[in-house]
């Protein structure tokens, strides 16, 4: 059997996807995988580097709002891309389509549609993307993270489940492991800072203004970007000796983001989904700074976690040293973190890619969806 994925652009489509992946193979007979994506977009080395063989469309994205060639060009490729994911579609002959939304779910699902493949559909934010409620139509099943995404796509007649956002298999390393793995004290305060994909320069710009109060609280764990590693080194040479080994930058994390994840006792990052996710599986607390040019996604998703008082919200424009090392007080203050760490681990979903997996192999197979409390029981597996 062989199954496609449909997903492109950044992290917070082709993640989820590849976690999805990961459990599609895990799986006795797993299926053959293909990946479409776009022209451009980390698929082309992210999803090459899982070992999945990858096609591309001449699509960009759907975002383009300002005036220039693009805004013309753009429709031509839509048009170009539909026919394309015709084609694709035609020879790879799919049982099922995933696809994690994003402009590449356009093209590939209009071209999907006479050829009854069947589609599953994922949207890991509250307020539902424009390419989701464009192709939400066209999809035989749908599964969301959050119930207010459901409910607002009701309309699209397909079923749709509250999976979570699938995540990496969060239970693959233990604390002890991770702070060893990492050198870290067994019994230090572990603060692990990141801006993720996009606008990592204003935490940069807090770190390295805040660097000598927030490490006298613990040890700092702190994903600079490459342009912003040079600057942190320096930073962490201008540190009293007896303090340096505290200041721990990385220009980026892959193979240790997960043992960073599961070593900190707080955590300063972006709404995105899949952070959000793991932040909840692994209940830790939280400080979030919401990306403001994200079409209003990033807050949303905040508001969810902060609501049930697992994070705190920080707005970007407000975001400085200062608060920073407002939010660093929290190591000092143990009764926050472990009401903070109960209320996200209540909203945990560690088993979110098993149960996207279970509908996309329902669908493939062409027999009936799970029920709603098959798919709860699946998401909900706690992390060991």
């Amino acid at each position: 059997m062989r199954l496609l994925i449909a997903g492109g652009g950044t992290g917070g489509h082709i993640y989820p996807a590849l976690a999805v992946a990961r459990s599609l193979g895990d799986r006795p007979n797993a299926p053959e995988l293909v990946w479409l994506g776009g022209h451009r977009g980390l698929e082309a080395s992210l999803v090459r580097g899982a070992g999945i063989r990858v096609r591309r469309l001449a699509l960009r994205s759907l975002r383009t709002v300002d005036v220039s060639v693009h805004a013309v060009l753009d429709p031509i490729r839509l048009a170009v891309s539909v026919s394309q994911a015709a084609a694709i579609l035609a020879k790879e002959r799919p049982a099922a389509i995933f696809t994690t939304g994003g402009y590449v779910a356009v093209p590939t699902l209009l071209a999907a549609a006479p050829l009854r493949i069947p589609v599953v559909l994922w949207d890991g934010n509250v307020v539902p993307g424009r390419a989701v409620r464009l192709t939400a139509r066209l999809a035989d099943a749908i599964a969301v993270s959050h119930e207010a995404t459901g409910l607002a796509l009701a309309g699209s007649h397909a079923p749709w489940y509250v999976t979570g956002t699938p995540i990496r298999d969060v239970a693959a390393i233990g604390r002890p492991e991770a702070r060893k793995r990492l050198d870290l004290p067994d019994d230090a305060s572990v603060m692990l800072i990141f801006g993720g994909s996009q606008a990592v320069r204003r935490f940069n710009a807090a770190v390295n203004e805040a660097l000598p109060r927030i490490v006298e609280r613990g040890h700092v764990l702190h994903v600079t970007g490459d342009d912003g590693y040079a600057a942190a080194l320096a930073a962490r040479e201008r540190l009293p000796a007896e303090l340096r080994g505290r200041y721990r930058p990385y220009p980026f994390l892959r193979d240790e983001m997960l043992p960073a994840l599961v070593a900190a006792d707080l955590v300063v990052g972006r709404a995105g989904s899949s952070t959000l996710a793991e932040v909840t599986a692994l209940g830790i607390p939280s400080v979030i700074v919401p990306y403001p040019h994200a079409a209003g996604h990033q807050r949303a998703n905040a508001r969810v976690l902060a609501e049930t008082g697992g994070a705190r919200i920080v707005a970007d424009e407000a975001f400085d040293a200062a608060a920073l090392v407002e939010a660093a007080e929290l190591l000092d203050d143990p009764a926050a973190l472990a009401a903070m760490s109960a209320a996200a681990a209540a909203l945990g979903r560690a088993g979110a890619a098993d149960a996207v997996a279970e509908l996309v192999m329902a669908a493939a197979e062409r027999r009936p969806l799970p029920d709603k409390s098959t798919i709860e029981r699946i998401s909900r597996r706690v992390a060991a």
